[in-house]
């Protein structure tokens, strides 16, 4: 799937750069609510907290610009980006269209070394999942990692590389309501069941199942931020 190296987002790999350090820790921080919704981002605080130069750290704010974690206030410089529940149902129902129907066009084209990628994708998401009851920070960061790569797995077979770009960026817009939710845990889940089922009905070529289990565990994690204390929506912060 080559063709859709220059349409993803900027992604948080081995940093090769200062910019991407910063952008990194940045953006970990945001995700985390270290910096809550609105706050003002000053760089001649931050870079000193994040250890970089003034134009490194600007660079990094641009970067998550682009990711729309940040936003650009012109020459009053950066402030995090809000989160409300509207922006996020309308960011979930989107994911739903998008991933759905890249689902079912993965089904239908996949082959042996697509299921064997799922297979191994499932399994690594499998093995995180075991750990998440800890509520460490670096086992959530597993998680995080690997569920990504697991929801990737699931529509890497789909053709249209735009459908793969634009759900990658709708992912990654939920990150930080999922990330929250998970923490507080408002409903009842077992996520690992919901995995399962999903990764079940697609080995099967099942689309219709898939689609329809999918959807749903997607609409499930709507479902627990709409049921978050009003305060989530203005501070974003773990609790």
């Amino acid at each position: 799937m080559n063709d859709t190296a220059t349409l993803q987002p900027h992604a948080a790999a081995e940093p090769k750069t200062l910019v991407e350090a910063a952008y990194n820790r940045l953006r970990r921080d945001i995700i985390e609510g270290v910096h809550p919704p609105g706050e003002k981002l000053r760089v001649e605080h931050l870079k000193d907290q994040y250890e970089v130069g003034a134009g490194t750290l600007r660079e990094a704010l641009l970067l998550l610009v682009t990711d729309a974690l940040v936003v650009g206030q012109g020459q009053r410089g950066f402030r995090v980006a809000p989160i409300s529940l509207a922006d996020f149902e309308d960011i979930t129902r989107t994911r739903v269209l998008l991933e759905s129907e890249a689902l079912r066009q993965a089904i239908a084209r996949g082959d042996e070394a697509w299921e064997a990628d799922l297979v191994a994708a499932f399994h690594r998401l499998s093995r995180a999942e075991q750990k998440l009851a800890d509520h460490d920070v670096s086992t959530t960061e597993e998680w995080e990692t690997r569920n990504r790569a697991f929801h990737e797995a699931l529509i890497a077979a789909c053709p249209s590389r735009w459908i793969r770009h634009f759900q990658h960026i709708l992912y990654q817009q939920s990150e930080r309501y999922r990330r929250i939710s998970l923490f507080r845990q408002p409903i009842a889940r077992d996520i690992h069941a919901e995995h399962q089922a999903i990764f079940e009905a697609t080995l099967a070529r099942d689309a219709t199942r898939a689609v329809s289990i999918l959807s749903e565990h997607i609409l499930r994690t709507l479902d627990a931020v709409k049921r978050m204390p009003a305060d989530f929506f203005t501070h974003g912060k773990r609790g």
